[in-house]
C-alpha cells in the first residue's frame, strides 16, 4: 500500500507541476502586459505580506502530521478525531487573531503607496487576496494534514489541478472582456476557496470522520517549538519582498517575483518527483523500523539529490535567456539581472538540497531539537539583505538569502545524520562536495562549446534540451561512479 500510495503521489505532483507552471507563466504576463509592473509588484507585495498568515499553521502543521502517523498505522480512529479536533481548535484560535493583521495590512499598503495607487483600490486589493488564504487556514488545514498522513496527497494534487485550471481560464476570459485587476482577483479567490470545501467533504465521507463528539484537549507535544520554527520560517521565506516593500520598489519587486515564477517551477517540479515519500518515511518511524527507515532514506537522499542537481545546475545557465524573452517588449522596469538570477538560483538549490533532510526532521517529531538553527536563518537573512539592499538592490536582499540558505542546509545534514540516522555526517556532507563539483564542471563545459543565440521561444527550447541533457550525463554518471551502491539505496555491507 505504502509503495502504490508514494506512485501515486509522485505522478498525480509532477501533473500538478507541470500544469501550474504552464498556468503560472500566463497570468503573471497578462497581468504585466494588461496592468503594468507597478500593478503586478503591488500583488506580488501583497500576496507576500499574507503569507504571514500561514502561521495560521503556526509550524503546528508538521506536529500534527508527525503525531497522526502512529494512530492511523493502529487505525485508533478516537485518538485520530481527538487530534484533529484539538488542531481545527488551535487553528482558529490563532486564525482570528490575523484578522487584526489584515487590517492593519489594509492600512499601511493603503498609506505607503498612496502616492502611486488610490487608497480604496489599495484597500480591496488587500482583502481580495487575503479572503482565499484566510479561508484555506481557518477551514481546511486540519483535513488537508489528515489527508497527507494517510499518505493520500494525489487526493490534493488533483482538487488543485481543478483549482489551478478552472482559475486560469477564467483570469484569461475577464483580462479578455476588460475587466478590473479587483474583479481578476476577486474570481480567483471565490475559485480557490473551492478546495477546503472539497477536502473536508472528502475526509467525512471516505473515513467517517466525525468531530462533532471529539474531544479538544489532546496534549500535542512540541506544538510551540513547531510555532517557533515555522515562525522563523516564514520571516526567512518573506524577507527578500518586505525588505523591497520597505524601499519602496515595486518595481523591482515585479522583476523579483517574475525571477520566482521560473525558480519555484524548478522547485515544485523537483519536488514533485518525491510528493508523499515524506509520509512514507513518517509510516516506517512511527513503526519503529528503523533499518528499512536507514536503507530507505538513504534511496530517497541519492534519486532525490540527483534530480534536484541536474534541475538546478541546468536552471543556473538558462533562466536569464527565458527571462529576457518572457519579458520582450516590456519596457517600464529592467528584467535582465543576471547576477541577480544566479544568486537566487544557487540560493533556492541550496534550500531544495536540505529537503530529504528536513522531511526526515519532521517525521522524527525534531522540531525543538533545531529551533535555533530556525531563528539564526530568519535574523541572518534579514539582517544581511536589509544592510546589502542599500547599496546592491536586488542583488543584495538575494546575497542575504544564499547565505541563510546555506548555514540551515548545513544544520539539517548534521542533524539528520548524527541524531537520527545514527551515520558519519561525512556522507551527507561528501553529497555538497560532489554536487559543487559537477556544477563546476558543467560552467566549464557551457563555456567551452559554442553559444546559441537565443532570439526565439524554440531556440531556447533546442538550447534547454542541450544543457539539460550535459546535466543529466555528467551528474548521473558522476552519482553512479562515487555513491553507487549507496546512490541506489544498498548500502556496501561491513
Amino acid at each position: 500500500m505504502r509503495s502504490k500510495n508514494a506512485i501515486k503521489n509522485v505522478i498525480s505532483s509532477v501533473s500538478l507541476q507541470a500544469i501550474t507552471i504552464i498556468c503560472g507563466f500566463i497570468i503573471p504576463k497578462l497581468i504585466i502586459t494588461n496592468f503594468g509592473s507597478e500593478v503586478n509588484g503591488l500583488v506580488a507585495s501583497i500576496t507576500q505580506f499574507l503569507a504571514y498568515i500561514t502561521l495560521l499553521e503556526s509550524g503546528f502543521g508538521p506536529v500534527v502530521k508527525s503525531v497522526l502517523f502512529k494512530p492511523i498505522a493502529n487505525k485508533d480512529k478516537g485518538t485520530i478525531e481527538n487530534i484533529l479536533k484539538t488542531s481545527e481548535k488551535f487553528f482558529r484560535k490563532i486564525a482570528c487573531i490575523f484578522l487584526a493583521y489584515i487590517l492593519v495590512l489594509c492600512i499601511v499598503f493603503s498609506t505607503m503607496f498612496a502616492g502611486q495607487f488610490d487608497a480604496i483600490f489599495t484597500l480591496s486589493m488587500v482583502v481580495i487576496i487575503a479572503i482565499s488564504t484566510f479561508a484555506e487556514y481557518y477551514f481546511g488545514m486540519t483535513y488537508k494534514l489528515y489527508i497527507y498522513a494517510e499518505q493520500k496527497n494525489y487526493v490534493l494534487n488533483f482538487i488543485q489541478i481543478g483549482m489551478v485550471i478552472l482559475n486560469t481560464i477564467a483570469v484569461i476570459l475577464l483580462i479578455h472582456f476588460g475587466a478590473s485587476i479587483q474583479i481578476v482577483k476577486l474570481a480567483s479567490c471565490f475559485i480557490f476557496i473551492l478546495r477546503p470545501i472539497i477536502q473536508n467533504l472528502y475526509v467525512k465521507k471516505k473515513y467517517k470522520i466525525n468531530l462533532r463528539q471529539a474531544k479538544d484537549d489532546y496534549k500535542i507535544e512540541q506544538k510551540w517549538e513547531g510555532l517557533a520554527q515555522h515562525i522563523a520560517y516564514v520571516v526567512h521565506k518573506n524577507t527578500d519582498i518586505v525588505i523591497l516593500t520597505i524601499c519602496g520598489c515595486l518595481a523591482d519587486i515585479s522583476v523579483y517575483s517574475v525571477y520566482l515564477i521560473v525558480i519555484n517551477a524548478v522547485k515544485n517540479v523537483t519536488r514533485s518527483f518525491i510528493g508523499g515519500l515524506d509520509a512514507t518515511l513518517g509510516d516506517m518511524f512511527a513503526k519503529g523500523e528503523n533499518d528499512k527507515l536507514r536503507k530507505s532514506f538513504k534511496a530517497y537522499e541519492g534519486y532525490y539529490l540527483t534530480i534536484a542537481t541536474i534541475m538546478f545546475s541546468a536552471t543556473l545557465f538558462l533562466i536569464t535567456p527565458f527571462i529576457s524573452l518572457y519579458t520582450k517588449g516590456i519596457t517600464d522596469a529592467n528584467y535582465i539581472v543576471p547576477e541577480f538570477a544566479a544568486i537566487m538560483v544557487l540560493a533556492e538549490f541550496v534550500w531544495a538540497i536540505r529537503q530529504p533532510y528536513n522531511d526526515l526532521i519532521k517525521v522524527a517529531g525534531h522540531f525543538k531539537q533545531t529551533r535555533v538553527g530556525a531563528w539564526v536563518e530568519a535574523i541572518s537573512n534579514m539582517v544581511i539583505s536589509f544592510i546589502l539592499v542599500w547599496k546592491f538592490g536586488l542583488v543584495g536582499v538575494a546575497i542575504g538569502t544564499l547565505f541563510a540558505m546555506a548555514f540551515r542546509t548545513i544544520e539539517f545534514m548534521y542533524h539528520t545524520s548524527k541524531y537520527i540516522l545514527n551515520r558519519s555526517i561525512w556522507e551527507s556532507f561528501k553529497r555538497l562536495i560532489v554536487i559543487g563539483l559537477e556544477v563546476g564542471v558543467l560552467a566549464l563545459i557551457l563555456n567551452i562549446i559554442p553559444k546559441i543565440e537565443i532570439v526565439s521561444y524554440q531556440t531556447w527550447a533546442l538550447y534547454s534540451v542541450a544543457v539539460a541533457s550535459i546535466s543529466a550525463i555528467l551528474v548521473i554518471t558522476t552519482n553512479c561512479l562515487i555513491f553507487k551502491p549507496c546512490f541506489l539505496g544498498h548500502p556496501k555491507k561491513t
